[in-house]
Order: structure tokens, then C-alpha cells, then sequence
């Protein structure tokens, strides 16, 4: 049996955090959306054991424990007896890695819904939820991509049907940025809380644009702080006449433009490129995203 999935670019529209619990662990609040932009998992019942990473953004992923994909089927192996048989992975991967948009997250959440397809039809969303909790903050938001409010540490997930599509140009410098000296950072200077706003009254693209400009993302100027070209990016994004609203997503470095059409978005983008052909610059639609195993022919 083969089948593939796909793991879609996580963008989270605003970050509010709060200080670390004495666990060290950090409530969150946000709005978070999927892109039409993503890495492809194929898996082979029949292929050889293992991982293996292929495609534009390949190079230095890793493909032992350290690898979110390898780590998530460890789990679903251990909380479902399916020990017997492990499969046969392969990550195309076009998303860049360490970039705030939950590549490596995404990517598990996609092979445990692989896995289950493949492996256990039976077991219930709940069942799948806490196994991919156990991978961390991003698991259970990117194991269903779906426009969601997250809350709590991430385990607090409410979907959020009204948001309309929205366009969006992706650029990252191709500078990883690791999540945890980012967090290290923002908890050296003022913090904020993790509130959670109330939602817009006009839920129209740009009633939504205008309600975000009053969000933030509580980890940007940190991330500034320690990766310069990230206030670059953003500078850069925001200068696009197409775009409305610029933000970084997640820890960074990936920031995202928001713009009001599929052209503009368009249009945004081959001008990034043209300016900085070094970079991965996505023009993207943030919308309800399929990422259901489908089954792919012996070809």
C-alpha cells in the first residue's frame, strides 16, 4: 500500500505569550492558518524501513531521532502495539527547516495520519491527538490543519470557520532560526500575557486585516535581536505596495505579507524574488487545507 500526504506551512496570524510556568513551558494564545504550501509524505507498506528526505530543502535534514517524522511513527508504534511493521517514509521536503512555520511539526502530523490510514483505520482522533501532543506545542494544531484559536500550550484548540481565505507571500532568508533561544531571549526582556483578543466584528478580508493589525507576535523583537535579518525580511515584505500587513510567523525567520488578492500576492512575490533570488519567497493561499492520505499508484 502507498500512500501520500501532505504537511502544509503552519502561519500563526498573531503570537501572545505569556512568561514560562515554573515547568518552563510558555501559555499561548493565536490565531493559526495553513497554507496551499507544503512538504509531500509518501509511505510504502512494502519499502524499505526508514526515512528518507529528498527534494529542494533537503539538505541537513535529518533522518534519525532527531527527525519529527521519525519521532511521531516511535510514538505511534509504542501507543498502538504496531511494532511489527515499520514503514517506509519519504519526505519531499520544500519547506525550509527552522523557519516558524511548523515544517518538522507539520511533517509528523502528516505521518501519523499516514500511519494510521496504513496501519490502525480503527484508531480514534482522540488516540491520534495524544500521540502527536507528545511531540510538542505544534503537534496537536498540525495534526488537522484547520484555521484554529490555540490556547493553553497548544493542547487548547478551537477551529474557526469564519476566517475567509486569505493571500499571503511567504519569504524566509534561508537563516534557521531554533525556537528555543528565541523563547530564551524574549524571557530576558518585558514580557507580555497570553491573552486571547475577542474576535473582529466584520470577518470580510479586510475586517480581518484591520483586527490584526492590533495583534502582535510576542516573539519578533527577540527574534530581531538575535537574527538581524529577520527586521530585514520584514522590511523588506512590508515595502511591497501589494502588501497590507506584515508579520513574522511563529519564532521566525519566515515572515509573511498578507495582501488582498491572489494577484497582489502574485505580484509581491516576483518582485521579492527579483530582489533577493537567494531567498524562498511562496506566494501562498491561507485557507482549509486537505492534507488526507490519499492513495497513489504502483507508479
Amino acid at each position: 500500500m502507498r500512500l501520500r500526504a501532505f504537511a502544509p506551512a503552519k502561519i500563526n496570524l498573531f503570537l501572545h505569550v505569556a512568561p514560562p510556568r515554573v515547568d518552563g513551558k510558555h501559555p499561548l494564545a493565536g490565531l493559526t492558518v495553513f497554507a496551499d504550501a507544503g512538504d509531500l509524505l509518501t509511505l510504502d507498506t512494502e519499502g524499505p524501513p526508514g526515512l528518507r528526505v529528498e527534494g529542494p530543502m533537503a539538505d541537513g535534514v535529518p533522518t534519525g531521532g532527531d527527525n519529527l517524522v521519525v519521532r511521531a511513527l516511535d510514538a505511534f508504534a509504542a501507543a498502538t502495539g504496531e511494532n511489527a511493521t515499520r514503514p517506509s517514509i519519504v519526505l519531499e521536503k520544500r519547506l525550509p527547516a527552522a523557519a516558524g512555520i511548523g515544517g518538522g511539526t507539520s511533517d509528523a502530523g502528516a505521518a501519523l495520519r499516514l500511519a494510521r490510514a496504513a496501519m490502525a483505520p480503527g484508531l480514534p482522533d482522540a488516540a491520534l491527538m495524544e500521540i502527536a501532543a507528545g511531540l510538542g506545542a505544534d503537534g496537536p494544531m498540525c495534526l488537522f490543519p484547520t484555521a484554529t484559536w490555540t490556547e493553553g500550550l497548544g493542547e487548547i484548540l478551537t477551529p474557526e470557520p469564519r476566517l475567509p481565505p486569505l493571500h499571503a507571500v511567504l519569504v524566509n532568508p534561508r537563516v534557521p532560526v531554533p525556537t528555543g533561544a528565541v523563547f530564551a531571549a524574549y524571557d530576558a526582556g518585558p514580557v507580555r500575557e497570553a491573552d486571547r483578543p475577542a474576535p473582529p466584528d466584520d470577518w470580510s478580508v479586510d475586517g480581518v486585516l484591520a483586527w490584526l493589525a492590533g495583534q502582535r507576535n510576542d516573539l519578533q523583537a527577540p527574534a530581531e535581536a538575535l537574527h538581524p535579518v529577520v527586521g530585514e525580511v520584514l522590511r523588506l515584505v512590508q515595502s511591497r505596495s501589494e502588501v497590507a500587513l506584515t508579520r513574522m510567523s511563529g519564532s521566525g525567520a519566515t515572515a509573511f505579507g498578507l495582501c488582498r488578492t491572489a494577484k497582489e500576492a502574485a505580484r509581491a512575490a516576483g518582485g521579492l524574488l527579483r530582489d533577493r533570488p537567494d531567498w524562498w519567497v511562496a506566494a501562498v493561499r491561507l485557507d482549509q487545507v486537505d492534507g488526507d492520505p490519499r492513495p497513489i499508484s504502483a507508479g
